[in-house]
């Protein structure tokens, strides 16, 4: 037992050094996400107070700590889903609105100060922190859902990076909460004696998944580049403006369908690799919102694949051709306006169900 507890009590203690760590990069490293970053430290700060039980219980012996310790639980999730926002959208700000978030924790700092903690107290701040949870989880759910809509309608970088860092986060907030949940329902029950284990288990995986933290900081520090945050997904604009069923008869799609379709063949606005719907609607002289609702409803496409479907054909005319058989499938991935060779297999691949390497042997040995 004691060494499980000395292990417990190890493990925190590297935790909350590196969140610590990691927290003054955040508020010290020069960047133009400054927000972001720092309400990513104030998380990782926050966690590292709470996280402070694993190893010591001095705070038992000043009350006022204590019962910041316990309430602060309450700071994480809020705190979490206004980092989601700020790294989502790069035009995103704290507003006095935003205050509201913080309700929870001054209001149980208060019940804890007047009940001194007791029994009750606990609990019903065990239930609002679990309703709490579950509610904050699904809202940043849905703003990772509608940052990959809009990212998909207005742009054409096949660059899932924020998307996929913040979806892994908050699926390992899942993960490390579902091991907080059993060690909750085995206090209740016969099976105290295992609650060490699962503590041991809590403490491993945010070890982890701070390293994990750490490891991202160092080697992506492309992280935090945004979207615009006054874009909407064009169908729910579509709906509010009420015109959901008249889009295809307007007349004027056929217009902007043919300047669109000239400056895709003759000017390959496709070649920037950073090409995104306002830069395409200027080259076009295509308002922006119509030009969105030309390709991304009456086409049918997002605008992510409806660029990289140009991309593809391109790829795929250069890959057969015999005369250019010399050139790399790095230089052609270059060439066809893709930055990076991950994403161009993927794409190649989700049009031509085979790799640019596959598509390459094989239409040159037919031809041959």
């Amino acid at each position: 037992m004691e060494n499980k507890l000395d292990l417990i009590q190890s493990i925190g203690k590297i935790i909350v050094f590196i969140m610590i760590l990691l927290s003054v990069f955040l508020f010290t490293v020069k960047t133009k996400n400054k927000l972001s970053n720092r309400l990513f430290g104030t998380y990782l700060l926050v966690i590292a107070f709470d996280l402070i039980g694993f190893f010591t219980v001095k705070t038992l012996a000043y009350p006022n700590i204590h019962i910041l310790k316990t309430a602060s639980s309450l700071l994480q999730l809020p705190l979490f889903y206004l980092y989601v926002l700020s790294a989502c959208y790069i035009n995103f700000k704290i507003k006095k609105a935003h205050i509201l978030h913080v309700l929870l924790f001054a209001i149980f700092v208060v019940v804890f100060k007047v009940t001194s903690l007791s029994s009750t107290s606990l609990m019903f701040f065990e239930v609002i922190g679990e309703l709490q949870y579950f509610g904050y989880i699904i809202a940043v759910f849905l703003v990772l859902k509608k940052y990959k809509t809009v990212y998909l309608e207005n742009y054409s970088n096949a660059n899932y990076i924020v998307y996929k860092w913040l979806f892994q986060i908050s699926l390992f907030s899942c993960v490390a909460h579902s091991f907080v949940l059993f060690r909750w329902y085995l206090s209740n029950t016969s099976y105290k004696e295992y609650i060490i284990n699962i503590n041991i288990l809590i403490s491993i995986s945010v070890l982890s998944i701070t390293v994990f933290f750490v490891l991202k900081a160092l080697y992506q520090p492309e992280l935090f580049k945004g979207v615009n945050k006054n874009l909407e997904p064009v169908r729910s604009s579509v709906s509010k403006n009420g015109k959901q069923t008249n889009i295809k008869k307007n007349g004027f799609n056929s217009k902007h369908l043919e300047k669109l379709t000239f400056c895709m063949k003759k000017e390959r606005p496709y070649l920037d690799f950073d090409l995104t719907l306002q830069k395409l609607a200027i080259q076009t002289d295509i308002p922006e919102k119509e030009l969105s609702l030309l390709i991304n409803h009456y086409l049918g496409k997002h605008f992510f694949d409806f660029i990289n479907g140009y991309r593809i054909n391109d790829a795929e005319m250069l890959l057969k051709d015999p005369t250019k058989k010399d050139v790399t499938v790095l230089e052609i991935l270059y060439q066809v306006g893709f930055n990076s060779k991950s994403s161009f297999y993927t794409a190649f691949k989700k049009v031509t169900n085979k790799t640019p390497t596959q598509y390459r042997k094989e239409t040159l040995s037919l031809k041959n």
